[in-house]
């Protein structure tokens, strides 16, 4: 799946909170993290994910970091103004992980999807269920006609962006 032509792209983690009666390892929440990982080229430049809320241009912000998944709809949103991106930047890289440790497919109706921020379209969406602690969604990368949507949708051994940084580097452009 690939969409071209995007200046503002939306990404949004949902999950349900952890259903204690049948809970197994132990655990009272479910703490679910969304993380876009900014590179120049191989070289990771920029994270923002729950310790670091926005990127250091402002071009990418976590609007808040949900530690158990209540409510309804997104739980945690990442916005991304690719028209205010530092221009060294080649990639954002979209990545799920279980910051509790639990697998994907013990997390209840979790999912992450991409919106168009222009238009409002949903042009991605994953339901989160590998035996995995994280998912890499895809990433956004720039090429001579702009910015485009490259999915890669795969589960990856991760429960904090740092743990994934050099599984990536197969996936960047």
């Amino acid at each position: 799946m690939s969409q071209t032509g995007l200046s503002l792209v939306t990404l949004g983690l949902g999950w349900d909170p952890a259903d204690r009666a049948r809970w197994t390892r132990g655990r009272k929440r479910i703490d679910l993290n969304a993380a876009a990982m900014l590179f120049a080229g191989h070289q990771l430049v920029d994270v923002v994910y729950h310790e670091q809320l926005f990127s250091q241009d402002g071009a990418v912000r976590l609007l808040g970091d949900s530690t158990d998944g209540e409510g309804d709809g997104d739980d945690e949103i990442i916005t991304v103004d690719l028209t205010r991106i530092t221009p060294v930047v080649t990639a954002v890289v979209f990545l799920m992980t279980s910051y509790t440790g639990q697998t994907m497919d013990e997390v209840q109706n979790s999912y992450c999807r991409l919106v168009d921020g222009v238009t409002g379209e949903v042009f991605a969406h994953y339901v989160l269920k590998d035996p995995a602690h994280g998912f890499l969604a895809g990433e956004l990368v720039r090429g001579e006609a702009g910015w485009q949507y490259r999915e890669i949708a795969t589960a990856i051994d991760a429960q904090h962006p740092v743990e994934a940084i050099q599984q990536l580097d197969q996936y960047l452009p």
